[in-house]
This record gives structure tokens, C-alpha cells and sequence, in this order.
């Protein structure tokens, strides 16, 4: 079984912005792609786990979100870093229009995303890790039995909380990443 690496897009990776579909409003957090690229040296498997109310609410199509998403991975390859896996959720439970208004087992925070993808790549979740900025995350993160880092960048934590806790808080996602790697060197996890 492999370990892997779930990583939040929007306020982790990318500047987080209103449902930013448009290539030309993708900005990456300063340190985000060397994050990456620091991970691509590992074993870890990469995987971008996302909610994309967005699609739900009609704002853009699943289209427009696979153009935006094409874009953002060639930007992140050109540079040097590697994501093995894109796994989002369309839907929205209240404020979905359509096919899309459905209480989905792979909104965070439930796991579907995460199962999905440990189905997919064979791996072992207990020995894995969830980056996000959000409450959302860190409770997906933590149900799948990942251990889970909040960062300060995007929604930082302040959103409604739900009680988790993270086991890790760091500024950003390149410091989630030297934590990592620091504590797989130390033999810790």
C-alpha cells in the first residue's frame, strides 16, 4: 500500500477567489509549486481534493472547471512538480441547481473523494495526510483516517468550525510539506 498526500485546492494551492474558473484568475500561493515540487522527490502519492460548488450553483460548467484545472497541471508539470490525482465534488447539498443539488457522499466533509482515490491508487490512509484551510477538510481529512494539517493561508481555520481539531496548524503549504517530510524522516509516521 502506498502513503499519500491530500491536498485542498482553493486557499492551498491557488489564491483562493469566487469560484475562479477563468485560467486567467489563477494566481498560486507564494511557495505552493515549490511545495509540490519538494513532494514530487517523494514516494508520497499527490492527490487534489476539491469541492467545486461553483459547478453546482451554475456559476461555470464541469467544462470550464476541466479547462481550468488542465491549465493549472501543466503550469504545475512545467515547473517541476508533480499531482498524480484530481478528485473534485460538483455538487451542492441546498444550493444546487439540477443534477447537481444532491446530498453526494463526496462533498467534503465526508470521504468519498478520499476513498475514491485510495481505491484508485492503493493506498494505505492511515499512513497518509489532508493539507487544507478549511473545517471542511480537517474533519475529511481526519474521518478517513488521515492526519490532518490546517494552513493559515485561504480560509485559515475561520470559517464555521465543526469541532475537529487538526493535528498539525502550519502558515502555509509549503511548511505542511517540511513538516511532512520532517516527520517521515523522523521515522514518526
Amino acid at each position: 500500500m502506498k502513503k499519500a498526500v491530500f491536498i485542498d485546492r482553493d486557499g492551498v494551492i491557488i489564491e483562493e477567489r469566487n469560484y475562479a474558473y477563468k485560467v486567467e484568475d489563477l494566481a498560486f500561493i507564494p511557495g505552493s509549486i515549490d511545495a509540490l515540487k519538494a513532494l514530487a522527490k517523494t514516494d508520497y502519492v499527490i492527490i487534489i481534493v476539491t469541492n467545486q460548488a461553483g459547478i453546482a450553483r451554475g456559476y461555470f460548467t464541469e467544462k470550464d472547471y476541466n479547462a481550468f484545472t488542465a491549465h493549472m497541471l501543466r503550469l504545475l508539470k512545467d515547473a517541476g512538480a508533480r499531482v498524480d490525482g484530481v478528485y473534485f465534488c460538483p455538487h451542492h447539498p441546498a444550493e444546487g441547481v439540477g443534477k447537481y443539488r444532491v446530498d453526494c457522499d463526496c462533498r467534503k466533509p465526508k470521504t468519498g473523494m478520499i476513498d475514491s482515490a485510495a481505491g484508485d491508487f492503493g493506498i494505505e490512509l492511515g499512513s497518509s495526510w489532508f493539507i487544507g484551510d478549511k473545517s471542511s477538510d480537517i474533519l475529511a481529512g481526519k474521518s478517513a483516517g488521515c492526519r490532518a494539517v490546517l494552513v493559515k493561508t485561504g480560509y485559515g481555520g475561520k470559517d464555521a468550525g465543526n469541532g475537529t481539531e487538526p493535528d498539525y496548524v502550519t502558515d502555509d503549504l509549503n511548511s505542511a510539506v517540511r513538516l511532512i517530510l520532517d516527520k517521515s524522516a523522523q521515522g514518526c509516521f
